[in-house]
């Protein structure tokens, strides 16, 4: 088994961890708050400095600052690679703290920009809104460190502490959401302070780690550094280049906003069951790559950057084209064992599975832009992901124009899931334009197989999703049975989705073997 797909193992067990605690936190909330006003109030209130989490740990500020990193790491001396750790801490920490304080100071006019239709809603909640964010707020500076003390330990592949740390932020939130918030009046503020502390914990959990290693900063600050100005000349560009999906669905929740009252919680719901097999198969792969790429095209090892690319495109849709189908056909009874209970009802359920099979259509690529994106940035090109990415914006805003106005207009129901749809189609134009442009760039050969490849996991898809139909007890069971006899039934639907799925694989002649080559 090749170090690379040791290392993405690693970084998916851990990320799965992660992501099974996080179906337990939003199992937790379904069943301890109702998803009316104030839950969406805290949802904004967690989105704004969640981005910094999204663009910082998954996106702008690792894509800048591994491959500079990995550079200093393979032909600099140790002296110089701590004087770049230092000086980036002593930056980060200095902006981010501002950044955080003007959240505070300013997080009324915020709820105005995210959140625009709250204050035309007689059940909106604006002012708790606001008032969450100024809790929520610095756990844009945590998770920042946190994300700037992983990259250090990815580009010395100790990829399963970093990978380890979002399972503390929701065993802080979880335990907010069960014990904390009988004790305040209004009880979703449990949860935001369960945001504050949890991003102190994921920041702390890895110094130790940084300690072993001699790294751990001193937060220096000097103008003019040049690794640091390299990085932050990288990082303008690969903020927007890296960013689409997470402002696509900024622009959604604001959007979302104005629909129905429970619109942003529903797309919550289908957002996280859409990320769970991104984070698990998209950002694990991206995270192993992107020093891999780094180093490959510090050393001019062309070949190697190109197989590393084909290899990871081809596990990326292994997983994610039937994890796509099985999001589709599931949707239902995945949300009515997460949310349909005595807080809310089956209307949840439909309204949340019809957002969550739209945003599903999107995953595959949406996996793609993680995987293909670090080809652009680990040789330090951020102008072409930027254009891709304002492309994909734009389309974005196109299509919510085009699919979600008239679906309101029309009274249809759940208009919010023409956003998703939006994102999806999104996403698939975001995914094929950086292909298209690595391939111009010489950067992806065409190796055989790929036709028969994708037939492949298209047939083996298709027949996991007629077992899963035929297994499937129907709506009309899920809505009447008990949550223990839900999640027995959920189980035993994913199991077997997955052996039909491995084994139609191996029938149509897929090896595990085929995917060690790297």
């Amino acid at each position: 088994m090749s170090r690379l797909f040791r290392s993405g193992m690693m970084v998916s067990i851990m990320t799965l961890l992660s992501r099974v605690l996080g179906l337990v936190r939003d199992a937790v909330y379904a069943n301890y708050f109702v998803m009316g006003s104030a839950m969406d109030a805290f949802l904004v209130a967690f989105r704004i400095p969640n981005l910094m989490r999204r663009f910082s740990a998954e996106g702008a500020f690792s894509l800048a600052f591994v491959p500079v990193l990995t550079e200093y790491k393979e032909q600099r001396n140790e002296e110089a690679l701590k004087d770049l750790i230092d000086h980036v801490a002593g930056l980060m920490g200095l902006v981010l703290f501002v950044v955080s304080l003007i959240a505070v100071l300013a997080s009324p006019i915020l709820m105005m920009i995210f959140a625009p239709g709250f204050a035309a809603k007689a059940d909106a909640q604006p002012e708790l809104a606001a008032y969450l964010l100024k809790i929520t707020a610095p756990y844009m500076l945590f998770i920042s460190l946190a994300a700037f003390f992983s990259s250090i330990l990815n580009a010395f592949g100790r990829f399963s502490i970093a990978a380890f740390t979002p399972v503390l932020l929701n065993i802080v939130m979880i335990s907010a959401a069960i014990w904390w918030s009988p004790h305040f009046e209004q009880p979703v503020e449990a949860l935001a302070w369960g945001v504050f502390f949890g991003g102190i914990a994921q920041a702390a959990f890895q110094l130790p780690s940084l300690q072993r290693l001699g790294l751990v900063p001193r937060f220096r600050f000097k103008k003019g550094h040049e690794g640091v100005r390299r990085i932050m000349k990288l990082m303008g560009p690969a903020l927007l280049g890296s960013s689409a999906a997470q402002l696509n669905i900024t622009i959604n929740t604001i959007i979302a906003s104005m629909l129905a009252t429970g619109s942003i919680s529903w797309l919550y719901f289908s957002d996280r069951f859409v990320e769970f097999p991104l984070a698990l198969i998209g950002v694990a792969i991206g995270t192993v790559i992107l020093p891999k790429l780094s180093g490959d095209h510090a050393n001019a090892e062309g070949v190697a950057f190109s197989q590393t690319l084909d290899w990871a495109m081809r596990l990326s849709l292994l997983v994610s084209i039937p994890a796509t189908v099985g999001l589709v056909v599931l949707a239902v009874p995945i949300l009515a064992t997460v949310i349909d209970n005595g807080v809310n009802g089956w209307r949840d359920v439909q309204m949340a599975s019809l957002s969550l099979m739209t945003y599903a259509l999107g995953l595959p690529a949406f996996i793609m832009v993680k995987v293909l994106a670090p080809g652009f940035y680990s040789r330090q090109d951020t102008r072409t992901p930027v254009k891709i990415s304002l492309i994909a914006i734009a389309v974005n805003i196109i299509c919510n124009i085009a699919i979600v106005l008239p679906w309101y207009q029309l009274g249809y129901i759940g208009p919010h899931a023409g956003l998703a749809l939006s994102t999806a189609i999104s996403g698939v134009v975001n995914a094929s334009l950086l292909f298209i442009g690595l391939r111009k760039q010489g950067m992806i050969i065409a190796t055989q197989g790929w036709p028969a490849y994708l037939f492949k996991i298209l047939l083996a898809s298709l027949c996991m999703a007629l077992a899963v139909s035929l297994l499937n007890p129907g709506d009309s069971w899920w809505q009447v049975a008990s949550i223990f006899t839900k999640i027995g039934a959920l189980g035993g639907l994913v199991v077997g989705a997955m052996a039909a799925y491995l084994a139609a694989i191996l029938v149509l002649g897929l090896r595990p073997r085929q995917l060690l080559q790297v």
